[in-house]
């Protein structure tokens, strides 16, 4: 899977086991549309196929595989190559897995963004050769149709005997959106939806989207949006209205892919687009999502909820940082410049933020960017806003941990706990959470609370939704027996 102004997702999935059982897919984020150069006269240019993806803190206890070899500097425009990690290996956070159980035969998933494609060239060259396009476009429709109307009035005027077309009683402009409607939500929440430019200390940028998430002008987006610009670039956020701001970073989470901005100067009478119950979704509601796919600003796409509790890792290939979560699936379109954008119900209440995409694209080097096939994934906003909260509190996420380091290998039936940690530590940290409910290496744990496990990402992800604090229950295999533990989530502050 991809992250937003991310770069493109994994590779086609055959099949998908229910949820929650399926382990972690390998997401493409949206958000990021990288520039290019002048398109082709015809035609607007087609979008790159790079683009940056969420990270995952360095460092923490539940992961047990090799970091993936480091690879070009990630950008939001222009993510680098993928990488796949070798499996079993105990650094932290651990790299996706090699290929999601349910893309049965399939090619090995690409985990995040495309990979690194020819350097980019100015992203106003490309905006211009996109609006010259369409320019293009709009003259020559416009002589068709010019032409076309002065033929109908000169075959009136040499004989018919008089027009038979019925004008409609009231023009569109004259209609009603109700609220309930996709048009009178759009038409709500869109003033409270930004378009984030990251331009990063070298000039390269890319596109995401964010929303206003209260009235002192904090913005809610994906890490992998605003990454590349977070210590010497510089963003802005431009409204629908086309009104202009600089932003600051306030605090960014790499492992749950949630980052805070701050608007610089912002205008009085924000609007904050409410947040809904994401707890309380279901398979089948409806979904609006608004974001700026490919560049294009303040585009509305609608769907349904199509799962819950979908186990997703993305990742941009370059490190081992990655992000993971138990995402909402959606089959809203959502593209590269979507990541970041809220996810509403039909009530116009945000109920995720867009982070992820599937894609049948591999993304290599000369293909195009990826684009939706109907599989997007997003944060539940339950999760995006306690770690937004915390965030504008204090700068630095917090996140809650069992205290043990497991393995990111797929079909192991659980998320098993490796022999050793990150640089020949204790798997299993001695007086943590796991250590005094009387886990051991070796353990296989495969179930957290109700919910199945089926790899070390799905755990991470199901964890990560919870609290330092929170009461849990494990069921975990040893030596062909069955047991269960409870232990209280410990915590780890920052992303390191």
């Amino acid at each position: 899977m991809s992250t937003e102004n991310e770069g493109n997702e994994g590779n086609a999935v055959p099949s998908v086991p229910s949820v929650p059982s399926a382990p972690p897919v390998p997401a493409a984020a949206p958000e990021g549309t990288p520039q290019g150069g002048p398109p082709a006269p015809e035609a607007p240019p087609a979008a790159p196929s790079d683009a940056p993806t969420a990270h995952i803190p360095a460092a923490t206890h539940q992961t047990g595989a090799e970091p993936p070899a480091a690879g070009p500097e990630h950008h939001p425009y222009a993510p680098p190559s993928p990488q796949q990690p070798p499996a079993g290996s105990a650094a932290w956070p651990p790299p996706p897995p090699a290929i999601p159980s349910y893309a049965d035969g399939g090619s090995p998933p690409v985990w995040g963004a495309p990979e690194h494609s020819e350097p980019e060239r100015p992203r106003k060259r490309r905006a211009s050769g996109l609006v010259a396009a369409v320019a293009v476009a709009a003259l020559v429709a416009g002589g068709v149709g010019g032409a076309l109307g002065y033929w109908a009035a000169d075959s009136n005027d040499s004989g018919s005997s008089g027009s038979t077309t019925v004008a409609a009683s009231n023009s569109p402009k004259d209609f009603k959106r109700d609220p309930g409607t996709i048009a009178g939500v759009a038409a709500g929440a869109l003033p409270s939806v930004v378009t984030i430019d990251a331009q990063s200390g070298d000039g390269e940028g890319g596109t995401g989207t964010g929303f206003v998430y209260d009235k002192e002008g904090h913005i809610l987006t994906n890490n992998h949006v605003v990454a590349s610009a977070a210590d010497s670039g510089q963003l802005t956020a431009t409204f629908s209205n086309g009104k202009k701001y600089d932003a600051e970073v306030v605090g960014r989470a790499q492992g749950y892919d949630v980052a805070v901005l701050k608007l610089k100067n912002a205008p009085d009478g924000l609007t904050p687009l409410a947040l809904g119950d994401s707890d309380k979704v279901a398979v089948g509601d409806s979904t609006i999502a608004i974001g700026a796919p490919f560049g294009l600003s303040n585009t509305v796409t609608t769907g349904i909820i199509s799962a819950k509790n979908r186990p997703v890792a993305s990742g941009d290939g370059s490190s081992n940082k990655n992000s993971y979560m138990s995402a909402l699936q959606t089959d809203a379109s959502i593209n590269p410049g979507n990541s970041g954008g809220p996810l509403l119900d039909a009530g116009g209440a945000v109920i995720g933020i867009n982070s992820a995409i599937q894609s049948t694209s591999g993304g290599g080097v000369g293909q195009s960017q990826a684009g939706s096939i109907g599989l997007g994934f997003a944060i539940p906003v339950n999760q995006a806003k306690n770690v937004a909260e915390q965030l504008i509190k204090t700068g630095q996420p917090v996140y809650p941990v069992i205290g043990a380091t497991v393995t990111m290998e797929e079909k192991t039936g659980g998320a098993v706990i490796s022999d050793e940690g990150a640089g020949g530590t204790p798997a299993v940290t001695p007086n943590g959470p796991a250590a005094q409910a009387g886990l051991k290496a070796g353990d296989v744990i495969t179930k957290f609370n109700d919910t199945t496990v089926e790899s070390g990402p799905t755990l991470i992800g199901e964890i990560w939704t919870h609290k330092p604090g929170d009461k849990v229950t494990l069921t975990y295999q040893r030596d062909g027996k069955t047991s269960t533990a409870e232990l209280t989530l410990g915590e780890r502050k920052g992303d390191s």
